[in-house]
């Protein structure tokens, strides 16, 4: 299979730039292949990889059990270790997901619009494959599948660069990734994972590999994201931070903000999309401030707030000025009164990541406003921010959350996965001179 054959060629030479080239042209031709494929073709393929890996789960458990040891023996943290470690019932939920993804509405081909020119030329807008996707991630060997069964469905192919935490985990499931396409008879280059841990190759990646790869989704931590940002030559869909706010604004329902605080910020403390600034307007603090803060601090969230907050509750310290910027991923928010709608708008912008913010209000018009000036990927009106998923939108599994304003922004899903081209229909026409 053409994940083996890369790691013989990589043995005969320790060429990186040659063997990433040869990776590059493999994907470039494996996703004319695929753009090509029909709806019930990728299906298909789709379920015969969830099949192959059910069938090789015993060897990714053998597999994934070398890399669980390795990095208990380097050191690593629990939590990246509980990331990496698969069990039957996670390796029965990779393969779920992938078939989840073949039962998706395929993307491709789709007429976005169709009009008529006064020349009588007929133009449509059709959603095509981009191309190829190379996805940089970390630790969790589920994106392997996760990443490479979206990359398919929309019709393209993909280069996966895996840590090298999970790069043994991760080479078997691309392994049964391009079996399950040759077994269809689609073209098993459209999966490759990198078959080197050398941290050179994700430079490669990020100059396009001599314009075969069309767009870099980077899956990890801060540090990877903001290598990717800083040195791509090519479109990056992804966020550096989920720095979230919850604003209680005037006309907030304590009730319903109450609920939605606690399960915005700890539902999962560790998602992007968990909140960690909490506004709360001075028209209702005197009202709801001390039963919001008593709330998080009951479900063991440490607050950290501006000297109003601080008073309303001896519990909480003082927040520094980085507080407001940073990504806690903890069981830890910042608080801080605000003087209205503008104030909290101003706020958001400032210190904010365009990822997703929250207003809890019954006020529709302050709702509408905060709807409209708040510019960030995904914003709610009475809604946790932990919606902040794919599969909550509606789009199945996601690759990532983007916040850029280019093309795909909030869930990257198999339709972000597309762009599309313009189909001009004539009947002779020419252009006046």
């Amino acid at each position: 299979m053409p994940v083996l054959n890369l790691r013989s060629e990589f043995a005969e030479s320790d060429d990186l730039p040659t063997l990433m080239a040869a990776i590059g042209r493999r994907a470039r031709a494996a996703a004319r292949g695929m753009a090509l494929a029909s709806a019930q073709t990728k299906d298909v393929a789709l379920r015969a990889i969830a099949a192959r890996i059910r069938a090789n789960a015993a060897e990714i458990l053998r597999e994934n059990a070398r890399d669980v040891a390795a990095a208990k023996a380097a050191g690593q943290t629990k939590a990246l270790i509980d990331r990496l470690t698969l069990d039957e019932k996670r390796v029965a939920g990779i393969a779920e997901a992938v078939a989840q993804v073949g039962a998706l509405a395929d993307p491709v081909g789709r007429q976005l619009a169709a009009f008529e020119r006064p020349n009588g030329l007929l133009i449509e807008r059709i959603s095509v494959p981009l191309g190829v996707v190379g996805v940089i991630f970390e630790s969790r060997p589920n994106v392997t599948a996760d990443a490479g069964a979206l990359c398919l469905k929309a019709g393209n192919a993909a280069i996966l660069r895996a840590g090298s935490d999970s790069h043994r985990t991760a080479t078997v499931i691309a392994r049964a990734m391009s079996e399950g396409l040759a077994q269809t008879g689609l073209p098993a280059d459209a999966i490759q994972l990198v078959p080197t841990r050398d941290r050179a190759a994700v430079g490669l990646m990020l100059t396009g590999l001599d314009g075969c790869l069309d767009v870099i989704v980077p899956r990890g931590g801060r540090s990877l994201v903001e290598r990717v940002q800083a040195e791509a030559r090519l479109p990056v869909f992804a966020h550096l931070d989920g720095i979230n706010h919850v604003y209680v604004a005037a006309g907030a329902d304590l009730d319903m903000a109450r609920t939605l605080l606690v399960n915005s910020k700890m539902r999962r403390t560790g998602v992007c999309g968990a909140a960690e600034t909490l506004l709360v307007d001075s028209a209702v603090a005197d009202t709801h401030l001390k039963p919001l803060i008593a709330a998080l601090i009951e479900a063991g969230c440490a607050v950290r707030g501006d000297a109003a907050v601080q008073a309303a509750d001896s519990r909480v310290t003082p927040a520094s000025e980085a507080d407001w910027r940073t990504e806690y991923l903890d069981a830890v928010i910042s608080a801080r009164v605000v003087d209205g709608l503008d104030a909290a708008i101003e706020h958001i912008e400032t210190n904010g990541s365009h990822h997703t913010d929250a207003i809890v209000t019954e006020d529709m018009e302050a709702a509408g406003r905060f709807m409209a000036e708040v510019d960030s990927a995904i914003v709610t009106h009475n809604a946790s921010t932990q919606f902040a998923d794919g599969g909550e939108f509606g789009f199945g599994a996601e690759i990532g959350i983007a916040t850029g304003r280019m093309h795909a922004r909030g869930p990257v899903g198999v339709e972000q996965l597309t762009t599309f081209k313009y189909r001009v229909h004539g009947s002779g026409q020419t252009r006046p001179v």
